[in-house]
């Protein structure tokens, strides 16, 4: 029996700028997404909506200065949890189909929380997804993906405008054939979602594509970044994203 949380399910973390970092922290590291709240002077905007185990959208609604969008970086079941909770849902055309479905395929939302039996090199598996519930009679068995209305299709080279500070979005497929990032040139900002972050990046998944990831990689190798902002663990600079690419790419086929 996992115990019952004494307190709030989401951490928030001000990085100042209007930014935000939401975590859950009873979640285990492999399921444990960053979200990532951007405040705008007229769109606020949330990468990325964790597991949805509990409402990140009244958890958080005290961050919503007006009209909020839920972008998702890609819709793997960590990501995509709340997003049904937002009336307006972004992301990438080809990731499109498994939000609007909530396609087990597309989200692996149909793993098991209480017995995580997942091939995910890197991480521990084979345990509970959640160190805690969020209440005395949270049923881990009924926990599901639910399908989200998906308001905008994003491409390559689009503009997401917040009003005073403006994204480019990155198609960066090879973990998943959508998954995207978000490129602030004016400050060197990237939010990277799962194409690289600072832990066991995942390549075998269903429709992952090792070919397209080195590709995605070389591309990452060429932005004047300063600060990636990523799906998972901890923020770094443009050093950490080189070597993080360059070992990536400098792994031998198939390991």
């Amino acid at each position: 029996m996992l115990p019952t949380l004494d307190g709030d399910w989401f951490e928030f973390r001000s990085f100042g700028d209007g930014l935000t970092l939401i975590t859950e922290p009873h979640v285990v590291p492999l399921l444990r997404c960053n979200i990532w709240h951007i405040r705008g002077r007229d769109l606020d905007l949330v990468v990325d909506t964790g597991l949805g185990v509990s409402s990140l959208y009244q958890a958080s609604r005290h961050l919503f200065g007006q009209r909020v969008a839920a972008l998702a970086t890609h819709v793997h079941l960590d990501h995509v949890g709340g997003h049904h909770e937002f009336a307006e849902c972004w992301c990438h055309r080809l990731e499109a189909p498994g939000l609007r479905g909530a396609d087990p395929a597309y989200t692996l939302g149909d793993i098991d929380l209480a017995h995580l039996d997942f091939a995910a090199p890197g991480y521990e598996t084979g345990g509970a997804a959640l160190t805690a519930l969020p209440a005395p009679d949270y049923d881990l068995s009924a926990w599901e993906i639910r399908q989200a209305t998906v308001t905008r299709e994003l491409e390559d080279g689009d503009v997401i405008d917040l009003g005073n500070r403006h994204f480019e979005v990155l198609h960066l497929p090879g973990h998943s054939p959508g998954s995207i990032g978000l490129w602030e040139a004016a400050t060197g900002t990237l939010f990277s979602g799962d194409a690289v972050y600072d832990g066991p990046l995942l390549d075998a998944l269903p429709h992952s594509d090792r070919a397209a990831y080195a590709r995605t990689m070389e591309r990452l190798l060429g932005l004047p970044v300063n600060v990636v902002h990523a799906g998972h663990d901890p923020s770094f600079g443009r050093d950490r994203l080189k070597e993080l690419v360059r070992a990536y790419l400098d792994r031998p086929p198939g390991s």
